[in-house]
C-alpha cells in the first residue's frame, strides 16, 4: 500500500513538473506566433475549441472512471460554468499579457500563485491558520516577500544583463521590445491573471469533490470555456481574414495548446487538485522562471534584464519560505496524528 502511494506520488509530482514545462512552450509558441501577426483571440478560441474535441475521445477509453458517477445536478453545472468563466476570462488576460511583454515576465508572475492560492485556501478552509505556529508565519512572511519580488519584475526592468546574438534571433525576434508602458500594463494583466488562477484551483477543488472524475469534469471544463470565450473572441477580432490560420507557427501553436497546454495541463492539475489539494498544485509554478529565462533567451532573443534577475530572486526566496513553512505545518500534523494513535491504542 506504501510502496503504491509513493508510486502516486512520485507520477503526479512528475507530471506537474512536466505541466510547467508545456506551459513554457505553450507561451513560447503563442509569442511567436502573435509575433507573426496572428490575433490573441483567435489562438484562444481555436485552442479551446480544439482541446474539447480532444478531450471528448476520453470518456470513451476511460469508461470505467464514469461507469458508478452521479447525475449531473444544477449545483454541479453552476460550479463548471463559473470555473469556465474564469478560466476564458484568466487565458484573455495571459496571453494579453504575454503579447504586452514576454514569456518570461510571465513565469515571474506566476511565482505569485502559491502566495494567492495559499490566502484564498485558508478563507475557504482549506488550510489552517494558527498564528502561533512558526509554519503559519513562514507562510505569511514568504506570501509577503513574494508579492514584492513580483512588483519589482513589473515596476523596474532595469539595464540589460544579457544580449542575444543579433544574428542568430533575428528571424524569431519581435520587431520591437515592449516599452515601459505596455512593460507595465503586461505585468499587471498578468497579476490579475494568477490571482484567477487561484480562484480557478479553489473552484475546481470543490467541483472534483463532488464529481470525482477528472477527465470528465476536464472535458465539461472545457466544453463550456469554448462556448463563453466564443462571443468575446469573434467580438475582439472582427476581422475575418484573421480567422484564417497559416500552415506555419499559427496552427503549430494551436495544436500544441490543444494537446498540452489545455488537455495535458489541466488533466494533471485536477488530478493534482483532488489528490494534494490546491496548494500544492499551486506550489510548482515557480519552476517555470528558469525555463522561461532560458527558452526565451534562445528562441525569442530575448534580453536578460537586471530587475528580472533581482525580483526573480525575491520571489523565489519568498516563495521556499512559504514551502518550508508547509513543511512545517505538515510535520506537526503528523505529529500530533501519531500522538492521538497512540493514547487511543489499548
Amino acid at each position: 500500500m506504501e510502496r503504491s502511494n509513493s508510486y502516486k506520488d512520485g507520477l503526479l509530482f512528475t507530471a506537474m513538473v512536466v505541466a510547467e514545462c508545456t506551459n513554457v512552450g505553450e507561451n513560447i509558441l503563442f509569442k511567436l506566433a502573435t509575433n507573426k501577426g496572428m490575433s490573441y483571440f483567435v489562438f484562444i478560441f481555436y485552442s479551446s475549441a480544439a482541446a474539447t474535441l480532444v478531450l471528448l475521445l476520453f470518456p470513451f477509453i476511460f469508461r470505467s472512471n464514469t461507469a458508478s458517477l452521479p447525475l449531473l445536478k444544477f449545483p454541479f453545472i453552476s460550479r463548471i460554468c463559473l470555473l469556465s468563466l474564469i478560466g476564458s476570462l484568466l487565458r484573455i488576460l495571459g496571453y494579453t499579457g504575454i503579447a504586452y511583454s514576454s514569456p518570461t515576465l510571465a513565469s515571474m508572475i506566476s511565482n505569485l500563485t502559491p502566495g494567492f492560492t495559499f490566502t484564498l485556501a485558508i478563507i475557504f478552509r482549506m488550510e489552517k491558520l494558527a498564528l502561533r505556529s512558526l509554519g503559519t508565519w513562514a507562510k505569511i512572511i514568504g506570501t509577503v516577500v513574494s508579492v514584492s519580488g513580483a512588483m519589482l519584475v513589473v515596476l523596474y526592468k532595469g539595464p540589460t544583463i544579457i544580449s542575444p546574438s543579433s544574428t542568430a534571433v533575428q528571424s524569431l525576434q519581435w520587431p520591437l521590445q515592449s516599452t515601459q508602458s505596455k512593460w507595465v500594463m503586461g505585468g499587471l494583466l498578468l497579476l490579475m491573471e494568477n490571482l484567477l488562477i487561484s480562484v480557478w484551483y479553489i473552484i475546481q477543488t470543490q467541483i472534483i469533490k463532488l464529481y470525482p472524475a477528472e477527465f470528465v469534469v476536464t472535458l465539461l471544463y472545457c466544453v463550456f470555456a469554448t462556448i463563453i470565450s466564443a462571443p468575446i473572441c469573434f467580438l475582439g477580432e472582427s476581422n475575418l481574414s484573421a480567422w484564417r490560420l497559416k500552415p506555419d507557427i499559427e496552427l503549430a501553436s494551436i495544436v500544441y495548446s490543444a494537446f498540452f497546454g489545455l488537455t495535458f495541463t489541466t488533466v494533471v492539475h485536477t488530478f493534482g487538485l483532488h489528490m494534494k489539494g490546491p496548494v500544492y498544485t499551486a506550489i510548482f509554478k515557480p519552476l517555470s522562471v528558469a525555463i522561461a529565462a532560458i527558452m526565451s533567451f534562445i528562441f525569442l532573443g530575448e534580453s536578460l534584464h537586471l530587475g528580472s534577475v533581482i525580483g526573480g530572486v525575491i520571489i523565489c526566496v519568498g516563495f521556499y519560505v512559504v514551502i518550508w513553512g508547509k513543511a512545517n505545518d505538515e510535520e506537526g500534523g503528523n505529529e500530533d496524528s501519531s500522538k492521538v494513535s497512540l493514547l487511543q491504542s489499548p
